[in-house]
């Protein structure tokens, strides 16, 4: 019995990690797929010829042509690339400045009504983005930023969920050891230089991977308030995609997926000790 159990699980789990790894192996197989391939199975949708679109395991005729064009053969790709890096980069930035501080000092610093504040943090934290879209553009108009990147990075920066989970983190530290520094003279900063960020430095890296994993793929921010294609960022690229260039469009979303991949896989351990770490003290 024990082992059907086990048996159940293993299976109930493989199929949900087939289900979660299936667009990102649907992107790898479409950017290596011929456009006739693509069109053949996927027309019936984009066409709307009825039917039911179809998809094969691997392609039946494997070509580079999508990735050469997408490197190679479009001009505006590079400019979108680039402006993502430079959203992802300056939000990350803003972030590492503005929340971590923040976040300690909603920790650990003894501030009047700071429990009320985290309250509207959380508040804010569950309020989509298209609650907060006007009074957003309302701000950014009045400062002269819309319809640049700044629109873009400067609500993130403010950001609610980096300073709700540093500041968990915060808490976890031993009181132990600032009350140890304290009494060596050590004043409120040099404990935050020199005790809150070395022992705070997963939890910081954990924030700052998802950071940089949401500002590279958000849609909704940049079209709301960057007008000029030359600023849109390379999630703005993919919506654009029509049946005669999909194979331009997967071969765009295998060179986004892949710096992504490439840093979750490589912080991952940082990842999972950091949000492991955030929730081990109330």
């Amino acid at each position: 019995m024990k082992q059907f159990r086990r048996a159940v699980t293993f299976f109930m789990l493989l199929s949900l990690a087939a289900v979660v790894a299936f667009p990102i192996w649907f992107a790898v197989t479409g950017a290596f797929s011929s456009q006739w391939e693509l069109e053949e199975k996927l027309g019936p949708v984009f066409q709307n010829l009825g039917g039911t679109a179809s998809w094969s395991l691997l392609p039946l005729a494997p070509t580079l042509r999508s990735l050469v064009e997408v490197l190679l053969d479009s001009p505006g790709f590079f400019p979108m690339f680039w402006n993502s890096v430079a959203i992802s980069l300056g939000i990350l930035l803003g972030q590492l400045i503005v929340d971590v501080p923040a976040a300690w000092a909603l920790a650990r610093l003894p501030l009047r009504g700071k429990k009320g504040l985290l309250t509207l943090y959380i508040v804010l934290m569950l309020m989509p983005f298209q609650v907060m879209m006007f009074p957003q553009y309302l701000v950014l108009r009045d400062l002269h930023l819309l319809d640049t990147l700044g629109s873009v990075i400067l609500p993130a920066v403010f950001s609610t969920f980096p300073v709700f989970l540093l500041h968990r983190f915060f808490l976890a530290i031993p009181q132990e050891i600032l009350e140890a520094a304290r009494l060596d003279g050590a004043g409120e900063m040099r404990i935050f230089c020199q005790i809150a960020l070395p022992l705070g430095t997963p939890g910081i890296l954990a924030a700052a991977i998802l950071s940089f994993l949401d500002s590279w793929n958000m849609i909704e921010q940049p079209m709301t308030y960057l007008k000029t294609k030359s600023l849109w960022p390379l999630s703005l690229f993919l919506p654009n995609i029509t049946l005669s260039d999909m194979g331009m469009g997967f071969g765009a979303a295998l060179v986004m997926l892949i710096p992504a991949l490439l840093l979750f896989i490589g912080c991952q351990e940082y990842l999972k000790q950091g949000i492991a770490l955030s929730g081990g003290k109330d």
